[in-house]
């Protein structure tokens, strides 16, 4: 279906404004990661965790569903995938998909027992309703596992992200580099910017020893 023009400057302008925010709150949700196991790290630490990898999956979910329709319009009708919010998006979403497998794992090596905190309030999915009934049905309380229910949760996101980013890559633009080719994902692009820095930096600190050693013959 044909997309009309004054509706594709409204998505891209809306878009770009969601690849920014996105943007910050993975660079938030990361930086939030850092601190667990550290001082900071508590009960209320990792309820903002939580809120904040939950917005961000919404935000890359949302963001998937506004821009898709357009970039698989414009394929259909055979015409080059060219967005750069697009393939901004992907790469940021590949560096949520990162940030959720690391969060995975601190939440299963240091646990924290959230217990007190969630007391009167209900758990990350809802437990904390459920403990209620139970207690008033069966006359005993249900203690909810905090930590398997924020794991589960976390798998439910890497399974949404993962879908998102395999639908996704299928639209982005490709490069015929040496003989074969190379998807633009953001991954990519950094791991090649990296071997190539490594490589820079290797030689001028090679050229650098090779001006401050002594020759062996003086």
């Amino acid at each position: 279906m044909m997309i009309p023009t004054q509706h594709r400057h409204l998505i891209r302008f809306y878009s770009q404004q969601l690849v920014h925010e996105i943007n910050q709150q993975v660079a938030l949700f990361r930086d939030l990661l850092i601190c667990v196991g550290q001082p900071r790290d508590g009960p209320e630490l990792r309820e903002r965790i939580r809120k904040v990898r939950r917005q961000c999956v919404e935000t890359c979910k949302h963001s998937s569903g506004l821009l898709l329709p357009g970039i698989k319009s414009d394929v259909a009708e055979g015409i080059p995938v060219d967005n750069q919010n697009f393939v901004h998006l992907v790469s940021c979403t590949q560096l949520m998909a990162r940030e959720l497998r690391k969060c995975r794992r601190l939440v299963q090596t240091m646990p924290i027992d959230m217990t007190e905190y969630y007391e009167n309030k209900p758990g990350p999915s809802g437990m904390g309703g459920l403990g209620v009934i139970s207690q008033l049905l069966l006359c005993k309380s249900l203690q909810p596992d905090f930590q398997q229910e924020e794991i589960c949760s976390i798998d439910k996101d890497m399974d949404d992200i993962g879908n998102i980013l395999h639908e996704m890559q299928e639209y982005m633009p490709q490069e015929d580099t040496s003989g074969r080719t190379l998807a633009l994902t953001g991954e990519d692009v950094f791991s090649l910017w990296s071997k190539k820095r490594s490589r820079r930096t290797f030689y001028r600190n090679m050229s650098s020893l090779c001006c401050t050693c002594k020759p062996a013959y003086l």
